[in-house]
């Protein structure tokens, strides 16, 4: 799952929620050197990762990708996963997608003296200025942030056309998000 999902499942829990944000930035022991909460959220967003990574429904997602952009179809998962989430925000929030969105870049802005240098000083800026919680609603958002990803990767990934099968295979990505969610919210409420 990408920033929304991961923020979502942070419960409105700041130390989980600035945990799961900083948390691929955080490499070995480092993690020790983090306040209890936070490094929870950064355990809570590998937990994600790795059921999310492992799960047979999203399994089914990637294959769907794999021949055309291989390591990075779990990334384009992700993605497509954020869309979903966010343009179906209110079959899973009370509170509307902006102002939750708003509230979590406060709430991460109020730890920034906690963020690795990146974060603090390229990813949150950007995240913001772009609002990139809402943007994923939208299909010209998820372009947006596919052709950003391509630009950032070593290799050629194609990313910046996953747009294509989302919109080509919509309802069967839709379908799989439906039945992973509600399995990944019953797994982190056991984490």
């Amino acid at each position: 799952m990408n920033y929304l999902a991961h923020f979502y499942l942070s419960d409105n829990q700041p130390e989980l929620l600035v945990g799961n944000f900083i948390a691929d930035q955080i490499k070995g022991k480092q993690i020790e050197l983090l306040p209890t909460g936070i490094a929870h959220g950064v355990r809570l967003h590998r937990f994600i990762d790795d059921v999310t990574d492992h799960h047979p429904i999203v399994e089914q997602s990637k294959e769907r990708l794999r021949k055309r952009y291989r390591k990075y179809a779990g990334v384009i998962v992700d993605i497509y996963y954020d869309h979903f989430l966010a343009s179906l925000w209110d079959n899973f929030s009370k509170q509307n997608l902006n102002d939750f969105s708003l509230e979590v870049y406060q709430e991460l802005e109020n730890h920034t003296h906690l963020m690795p240098e990146i974060c603090r000083k390229l990813i949150l800026p950007t995240m913001k200025k772009q609002n990139w919680l809402c943007s994923y609603a939208d299909l010209n958002g998820v372009e947006r942030s596919l052709q950003g990803l391509s630009r950032r990767t070593s290799f050629d990934s194609q990313m910046e056309y996953a747009i294509e099968e989302l919109i080509k295979d919509y309802s069967l990505f839709l379908t799989e998000f439906k039945h992973f969610l509600p399995q990944l919210k019953q797994a982190v409420n056991k984490f």
